[in-house]
């Protein structure tokens, strides 16, 4: 009895859950063209998107006038059903792959199976009614002039398959601003494709004229805009970008909206502002318009009145620019003088913060996850809120100060200054080839070997775990033989491009691995590429012949008498087939002292 009825109550909640969402009618979306140009209508009215991309919460986004969101890719989870409870829309994120991170668009068999899962997802979610739109890739193009026409093809297929599933829902592709042949292809070359989603930063004030002048057909939205990138802004003589202020970032974000859409009606269909929410890239406060502990900055307040029509009612804090008694460059354990200066527009007390961090020294572009990196501790000697004292690590290196201040109302101003210690360097230890993930990491497994067509390889398996959350599955179904992957940098390189790290300090790569039954035999090391190659690793080492166990072993690559100047192929591992399959599982790959 008690089986039936818990059977009977989880039928109930299924029905009501359909009820309120799968069941629900979609709202219909189209793209109406009249004599004064594009308009979008979303259940046959005019719609503007004012819309934000990020994590951030959904309730502060609808309080600040907000209407959209914007995801991505991968599954949504209870995003839609969450978004309409509060009368936002979503433009539903169809994650392709990218080359700089191992997917091969001139391999068939990769992409068939995106284009299946990519019909999953719209099979799934196309009848929710906060569908908005369909963003079929972002930035899958690259970054180079962005004229691969088989990745185009690749993209058109995935929209009109999309078309033919969802006659309700406008198709957009996002790309890296409009330059290359992205407007050639994207208009000219792209029938199934509705909408042209564009991300820009410096440029994003530009992008009407630049899409007009270019020839382009279609009408557009600003699917990424906010501060200047790390990539537009100016350098220290070591190479490390100048960030702009709080302050600096919400007049940009001011000038980008009005220019970008307000004063381009009939090409402009809306916009997202990035990022609602926190994330570390560059540096944990570049393109956060909320900080990691949830305050507001400047951005938020600037977005709220265009969005609403009205500023809210307690604004964030102004700060100035931080300035460096003397020179930036200094001796190690030197001590540091700097001055700022902060305000509460509302006359309130303000509490300040400040804090010295290693700089992350990765400043490239594509959204890829970075940690955070840690404060070092007793840096600051004296902190107040018109300056600070501070005196410098031993360490030689790049590093940057951080100044917060925060009003009473849980809004904050922020302000970063880039510092040097005079010295050579040593690379920071541990680097991570594989945690958790393929993606985000600095070595891509794109180089395959052998006989790959009986190979399987899947970066986020759950069924086996070493530590963390997800590790490797490597399995090789073919009948003898052998296989092997190389992690390289950049994607694909077998020594025809520059590229690889300079590891100096490592003293060894360790790894964790066991097999499926045990007896497993590999083989691993670091590097590949020899001498007769244009830009061959600095050095190269490998370990043969190793059998795996049934449980988690600890294996290790020594590293002390290898020159680690220029390291392309962080790793490899080759497996000696059987008569029967060979599985083997691998986690935490990283080098170490």
């Amino acid at each position: 009895m008690s089986k039936w009825i818990c059977a009977k109550a989880l039928l109930l909640s299924g029905l009501l859950l359909m009820g309120s969402t799968a069941m629900a009618d979609a709202v219909p979306v189209e793209l109406q063209k009249t004599d004064s140009g594009w308009q979008l209508l979303r259940g046959g009215e005019p719609y503007l998107i004012r819309g934000a991309g990020g994590d951030g919460s959904l309730q502060q986004l609808a309080a600040a006038g907000g209407n959209s969101v914007r995801t991505w890719g991968g599954d949504v989870g209870t995003l839609l059903d969450d978004a309409h409870a509060l009368g936002l829309t979503v433009t539903v994120g169809i994650w392709l792959g990218h080359e700089r991170h191992g997917f091969d668009y001139d391999d068939q068999a990769q992409v068939t199976a995106q284009l299946e899962q990519a019909r999953e997802m719209v099979l799934k979610y196309k009848d929710h009614p906060a569908l908005l739109l369909w963003g079929i890739g972002n930035e899958a193009e690259g970054f180079g002039d962005g004229d691969n026409p088989v990745i185009w093809n690749a993209v058109n297929d995935v929209a009109a398959m999309v078309k033919e599933l969802d006659p309700n829902h406008p198709t957009m592709t996002v790309t890296a601003f409009a330059h290359g042949g992205r407007i050639e292809f994207l208009h000219h070359k792209s029938p199934a494709i509705d909408i042209h989603g564009v991300n820009a930063y410096g440029g994003a004030q530009v992008v009407p004229e630049f899409l007009r002048d270019g020839g382009a057909t279609k009408p557009f939205v600003l699917t990424e805009f906010g501060p200047m990138g790390p990539w537009e802004m100016p350098k220290t003589e070591w190479g490390a970008p100048y960030e702009q202020t709080s302050d600096e970032k919400a007049n940009f974000y001011r000038e980008s909206y009005t220019k970008g859409i307000i004063q381009a009606p009939g090409t402009a269909l809306g916009s997202y502002a990035f990022l609602w929410g926190h994330k570390m890239e560059s540096t944990e406060t570049w393109f956060g318009m909320f900080l990691e502990d949830g305050a507001r900055t400047a951005a938020v307040d600037v977005m709220t009145e265009l969005w609403s029509g009205d500023p809210p009612a307690d604004l964030a804090p102004t700060v100035e620019r931080l300035v460096i008694d003397g020179n930036a460059q200094v001796d190690p354990g030197a001590e540091v003088q700097v001055h700022t200066g902060a305000a509460d527009p509302e006359r309130g007390s303000l509490d300040v913060r400040w804090v010295l961090r290693p700089e992350s020294g990765d400043y490239a572009t594509g959204g890829d996850f970075r940690p955070n990196l840690p404060a070092i501790e007793g840096a600051i000697l004296e902190g107040r809120g018109d300056g600070a004292r501070l005196r410098m690590p031993e360490e030689p290196g790049p590093y940057r100060l951080f100044f917060y201040a925060y009003d009473a109302a849980g809004n904050a101003a922020t302000a970063n200054v880039p510092l040097l210690v005079k010295g050579k360097p040593r690379m920071r230890l541990p680097v991570s080839v594989y945690e958790d993930s393929f993606e985000d990491m600095p070595w891509v497994p794109s180089g395959w070997m052998g006989s790959t067509d009986a190979l399987t390889l899947d970066g986020e398996n759950t069924e086996e775990v070493h530590a963390g959350h997800a590790s490797i599955k490597m399995r090789y179904e073919g009948p003898f033989n052998w296989v092997g992957v190389a992690w390289q940098h950049p994607a694909n390189n077998w020594g025809d491009q520059e590229g690889g790290f300079d590891l100096d300090g490592a003293g060894e790569l360790e790894f964790w691995a066991r097999g499926e039954y045990g007896g497993e035999k590999i083989s691993f090391g670091v590097g590949l590429l020899e001498e007769d190659r244009a830009h061959p690793d600095s050095g190269i080492v490998k370990v043969e012949g190793v059998e795996l166990t049934r449980e988690w072993q600890r294996y290790s690559v020594p590293l002390q008498k290898l020159d680690l100047s220029s390291i392309k192929t962080g790793f490899f591992l080759s497996l000696a087939g059987r008569s029967t399959p060979v599985t083997v599982y691998l986690d935490s790959i990283r080098y170490i002292r």
